[in-house]
């Protein structure tokens, strides 16, 4: 990567609901000696971000980019080591300073969860970011760096204290927050018919995705329906976001694999959401499970995106201060080692999910690529996923940002 850069990180998207947190959480974050700076498509929004950070930011670099400007990508993407974007839904305007940065082998990381077109960044751009150097994690928020980290963290204890693999994680998410309008536009674009089908492959995102056993297929296929898990003694429902992030752990054991750091041979990951104990447990999940079903299918038609886009928040606007502040997330990690071994691992954020906690590991990936980078697990280029390219660098760097990670033998 050239010495001549002169911005260490840049945000992109600093004016968008998600882009003024991360601004804010640099300027409380970041070494005095980090240069860098906010990237939007209006100058004035942009100045006004600055100032709102303080007197101490007033010579804050600021440039103006439309990203799908592609002379304009091209020249940040040349000056910047780290680019950190959240500028969705990605499909529509992510491409092109994807490409810039693979190009000019600038560090990248976003916060999408549009998978369909992550395995299309792979196919066009993992070759060309192989040759200049450019680490690229997309991905990089509650989607997907809990479930990728969390399995990751469970496979390294594995390994370091009992010197096994693993047969199996299932993970299970309890969330309380709201959604901003990026995300909301995200997810309603991937409501097609064809984005549903190419979400449905559990290996989309793989290196490989037929290089896969068939009974490491069969126990890899979405939840359909509601499930009692006596390791919990509770009910529990699919994960809507399990698609999203069961595709990222995949590719993830894939790419260790070739390093020798596998998590096993026959491995195996899926994902649920807390219903509850009980009768009245079995009844949320079942009626998670109806909800689930009823929103994928409106969603395939064109009345229906329609129709939520009227009741979802629009691009910039999200939860309250209050709101976001009261949110949490849970994550518990059920693992079987090779050895029969039981592992529970155990995530907590507080803030909500989708905004205080994807902030926090979004701008502390960004933090561990622009001052730890030569420390990373990954050092080449190529598009790769949180674990594979941060392991337990990110890890420290959350738990030391507040975040609960923990993984011990069952009881």
């Amino acid at each position: 990567m050239s010495s001549t850069r002169d911005l260490d990180l840049v945000v992109v998207g600093a004016t968008g609901f998600t882009g003024r947190q991360c601004a804010d959480y640099l300027a409380q974050h970041a070494p005095e000696s980090l240069r860098w700076g906010l990237a939007g498509r209006s100058e004035g929004k942009l100045l006004a971000v600055r100032d709102a950070l303080g007197p101490a930011h007033a010579d804050r670099p600021v440039v103006v980019v439309d990203t799908l400007d592609g002379d304009a990508v091209d020249a940040l993407a040349a000056r910047s080591r780290v680019v950190l974007t959240t500028v969705g839904p990605y499909a529509r305007f992510g491409s092109l300073l994807f490409a810039a940065c693979a190009r000019h082998g600038a560090d990248y990381l976003d916060i999408t969860g549009e998978t369909p077109w992550v395995r299309e960044m792979i196919d066009a751009h993992h070759e060309t970011a192989r040759r200049t150097g450019a680490r690229m994690v997309p991905l990089s928020g509650f989607d997907s760096i809990p479930s990728d980290l969390g399995v990751w963290m469970v496979a390294d204890h594995a390994r370091r204290h009992l010197d096994q693999g693993l047969v199996d994680v299932t993970s299970v998410f309890k969330a309380k927050g709201g959604f901003n309008g990026g995300t909301a536009a995200s997810a309603l674009g991937m409501m097609d018919r064809e984005a549903i089908r190419r979400l449905a492959h559990p290996f989309l995102l793989s290196p490989d995705p037929k290089a896969v056993s068939d009974d490491v297929a069969a126990r890899s296929q979405d939840p359909r329906g509601p499930r009692y898990e006596p390791r919990l003694d509770a009910w529990l429902a699919p994960f809507f976001m399990g698609p999203i992030n069961s595709r990222v752990v995949r590719r993830s054991a894939a790419l260790l694999a070739a390093r020798g750091q596998g998590y096993g041979d026959g491995f195996a990951y899926r994902e649920w959401m807390w219903g509850g104990r009980g009768l009245a447990g079995r009844a949320t999940a079942l009626a998670a499970t109806a909800t689930i079903g009823t929103v994928f299918g409106l969603g395939q038609k064109p009345w229906g995106r329609r129709l939520f886009e009227r009741v979802v928040p629009d691009p910039g606007e999200g939860p309250s201060e209050a709101e976001m502040d009261g949110g949490f997330f849970r994550c518990d990690l059920l693992a079987r080692t090779e050895g029969g071994v039981a592992l529970r691992g155990r995530i907590h954020g507080d803030g909500d999910p989708g905004n205080r906690c994807t902030v926090r590991m979004l701008c502390e990936s960004a933090l561990a690529f622009a001052t730890q980078g030569d420390a990373l697990p990954a050092q080449e280029g190529g598009v790769w996923t949180p674990a594979s390219a941060l392991g337990g660098v990110l890890l420290e760097r959350l738990r030391a940002a507040g975040m609960q990670w923990e993984v011990a033998a069952a009881d």
